[in-house]
């Protein structure tokens, strides 16, 4: 007989960057862990030391097929997050988003397990609004470069919205801002990766724009606090909630504390602007401080030593 308290969570994308945080503090908590990935920005790399852990189940599957298990509760992490990932299939990206939701949900309803999507600040789009509250609309271009990902998690948003009103489900909606640390892929292109990877290997630091623009970056553990937060609260929380760190930096302040962090010769150089590319982007965290009892403590440094650490040992590199 299960321990009444353990539960069975299913996490999709689970061999992620972010899910298999989240599938180590979940199988930490007690619980059994359904990993599901198709691998197409996921990794056994990053679960592999979960492999042989006896509450800890490995599926390879693509969401946008439906699936039948038994589960108690379900994190919807799968959708490749980076614009060099999400861009390079933008069809596929779109059907991870709103078939992934359906199927998904669909197995909520059937199973009336509790389920929390993984959305993104990016519903936000390029924002007119400072710093970005969760009652926003957002300012998206829905024929962009950028839209399979950005009007593609609005979507689902919209479907999980209307599966609670519709059919009373269980839900939980996550806006994640800008996530960094361990286990990122190298090639993602997503800032952080992209300069720690470049000032490693000497090579040229690419700005895009002038610098200026700015982001707020959260440490993968903070988040990941976040989100088992959120789905541990009561059934009349819904969402959506904003988890980021409300602390701005410009890119280029960014850039010269990598250089600086990893003793690097590297040199920062300027490239275009590209299309649809936010100025700001940094969250109100206001919900989160009050519902969940939850704000980042992972200060920058402290995060960008550790995520150095992991590239240096994943490029072969001793540690400094």
């Amino acid at each position: 007989m299960r321990d009444a308290t353990r539960k069975a969570c299913l996490v999709a994308g689970g061999a992620g960057f972010l899910g298999s945080h989240l599938c180590e503090r979940l199988l930490d908590r007690g619980h059994e862990v359904v990993c599901l990935d198709n691998f197409f920005t996921g990794s056994k790399r990053n679960i592999e030391h979960l492999l042989h852990h006896p509450r800890f189940e490995l599926m390879r599957h693509d969401v946008t097929f439906p699936l039948y298990v038994e589960v108690d509760e379900i994190f919807n992490l799968a959708c490749p997050a980076s614009p060099v990932h999400y861009q390079h299939d933008p069809v596929q990206t779109t059907k991870t988003s709103v078939h992934g939701a359906i199927n998904m949900l669909g197995l909520a309803k059937r199973l009336r397990a509790k389920i929390l999507q993984a959305s993104t600040s990016e519903v936000y789009g390029d924002p007119q609004v400072h710093p970005q509250r969760e009652d926003y609309w957002g300012h998206v271009n829905p024929i962009g470069h950028r839209a399979c990902y950005d009007e593609g998690k609005r979507c689902a948003e919209t479907l999980f919205f209307d599966y609670h009103r519709q059919h009373k489900l269980r839900i939980k909606v996550m806006r994640i801002f800008n996530t960094y640390g361990p286990r990122m892929h190298p090639n993602d292109g997503r800032v952080v990766s992209n300069f720690i990877v470049q000032a490693l290997t000497g090579k040229d630091i690419t700005l895009y724009g002038d610098g200026s623009q700015t982001r707020s970056f959260c440490y993968v553990d903070d988040l990941v606090e976040g989100a088992l937060k959120l789905m541990d609260t009561d059934d009349l929380i819904i969402g959506p909630v904003n988890v980021g760190n409300p602390v701005e930096s410009t890119i280029r302040e960014l850039a010269e504390r990598i250089v600086e962090l990893t003793n690097s010769r590297s040199v920062i150089v300027y490239r275009p602007l590209p299309s649809d590319d936010p100025m700001q982007r940094c969250p109100d965290i206001a919900r989160a401080r009050a519902w969940l009892d939850w704000e980042p403590q992972v200060q920058l440094e402290q995060g960008l030593r550790s995520t150095i650490e992991y590239f240096d040992r994943l490029l072969g590199r001793p540690a400094t």
